[in-house]
């Protein structure tokens, strides 16, 4: 037997995560998947027949490494539209192949062997391997449901005089929170204080609800010249398989994360750029349409699990709701439940405590609901079926 050196710890080893296994588990017992985060159907054919009329026509050759000067424009107008802020696109704006890559580019480029860097978790499953890769150490704050309240207290006991950056996901994935303009201030005012940098993966800045808005950390005073900003145009256009993100930062913070950029990707399909820069310019009515259809879809799955039985979070935003399982009385923690729920009823679901570390709330399901309408009603027909099931088991 050959004996080799031992590969990177942070990745040998590291188990399949719970959203893969899951969606493995779905299609082995054909359930319908409300774990993983994406549309069920493409997005519009304007901006995918765009794509591909480019992809004939051209060009098709390595487009500029921060991206096309007309989709770093596209990006820079946005900024004007909805956050009331001017961006420079030649320095200030950086293309990436997707928005996990751009969170690379960021933790890369900003965090060095034995920096902490504050956490929210819940967290999106990316963000410990990243910084651990980098060298740096997780400083975690946890919020909970059903209220998701951030504390001041425990957040600010997270920062140090070691604290080189914090990670801040809003609208936030799994809780569907939408942060107030007080707790952006509060950590703003950390930030300044200990000299950190916010990295604000603001993914689902469209996917807020009535009731709500997302305002960017870029936007919030004294944080101009700290905040990397990352948005997606594969969650704003419904297009996740393309795989479009953008990074917003000011130009002294932009430069290393373009040149951690230049060593991962280099660059992103052109003719996708070109076609998001023709998205990002569309009407504003389709921002509202896209947030109030998906209100809707929210409105229907949450008004169908309350009739169940479950407790339901409140979702402010993203493509996620939250379900309290207590209240139905059933045995088990949230991943045996979810396990359950795919082969038993056919839904499958991803457990809550999967986004924390140890000691996680363990009786809390996330669904997705950016499915069709008929998909959605199938589910909650088939959870009312195996409740029904169950219920009659246990008499």
């Amino acid at each position: 037997m050959v004996i080799m050196k031992s590969t990177n710890s942070v990745y040998t080893g590291l188990p399949t995560t719970i959203f893969e296994e899951m969606s493995r588990l779905a299609a082995q017992y054909g359930a319908i998947n409300l774990g993983q985060g994406f549309p069920d159907v493409d997005g519009p054919e304007d901006i995918r027949r765009e794509a591909a009329e480019i992809l004939i026509s051209g060009p098709n050759q390595y487009p500029r490494m921060l991206g096309v000067p007309e989709l770093r424009a596209a990006v820079a107008e946005a900024w004007d539209r909805f956050q009331g802020i001017r961006v420079d696109p030649e320095t200030e704006v950086l293309i990436t192949s997707g928005a996990t890559e751009a969170l690379s580019d960021a933790i890369n480029a900003l965090v060095e062997e034995g920096d902490e860097v504050v956490m929210i978790e819940p967290l999106y499953d990316c963000y410990m391997p990243l910084v651990e890769r980098a060298g740096g150490i997780a400083r975690r704050v946890r919020i909970t449901p059903p209220q998701w309240k951030l504390d001041p207290d425990a957040l600010r006991a997270a920062f140090s005089a070691r604290t080189k950056a914090i990670i801040i996901n809003n609208p936030m994935n799994p809780a569907g929170k939408v942060f107030t303009s007080e707790e952006l201030e509060l950590i703003a005012g950390l930030a300044q204080e200990f000299d950190a940098y916010v990295i604000a993966d603001e993914v689902y800045e469209h996917l807020v609800f009535a009731g709500h808005r997302h305002i960017s950390m870029l936007t919030v005073p004294g944080m101009r010249e700290r905040t990397v900003a990352i948005g997606s145009a594969g969650k704003s256009f419904s297009l996740t398989g393309w795989k479009i993100g953008y990074v917003t930062a000011a130009p002294a913070l932009l430069d290393p994360v373009a040149k951690a950029h230049q060593f991962a990707t280099f660059t992103t399909p052109p003719n996708l750029q070109l076609a998001i820069a023709h998205a990002l310019r569309k009407d504003l009515s389709y921002f509202t349409d896209l947030s109030a259809d998906l209100q809707a879809k929210r409105d229907r799955l949450a008004d169908g699990c309350r009739k169940l039985g479950f407790g339901v979070m409140e979702s402010a935003g993203t493509y996620f709701l939250t379900l309290d399982t207590a209240p139905l009385g059933l045995e088990g923690d949230d991943v045996t439940l979810a396990r359950r729920m795919t082969i038993e009823a056919g839904v499958t679901a991803v457990p809550v405590s999967a986004f924390y570390g140890s000691d996680a709330p363990d009786r809390f399901l996330r669904l997705c609901f950016c499915k069709k309408n008929e998909v959605l009603d199938e589910a909650l027909a088939r959870i009312g079926r195996w409740l029904e099931t169950l219920n009659s088991t246990r008499k």
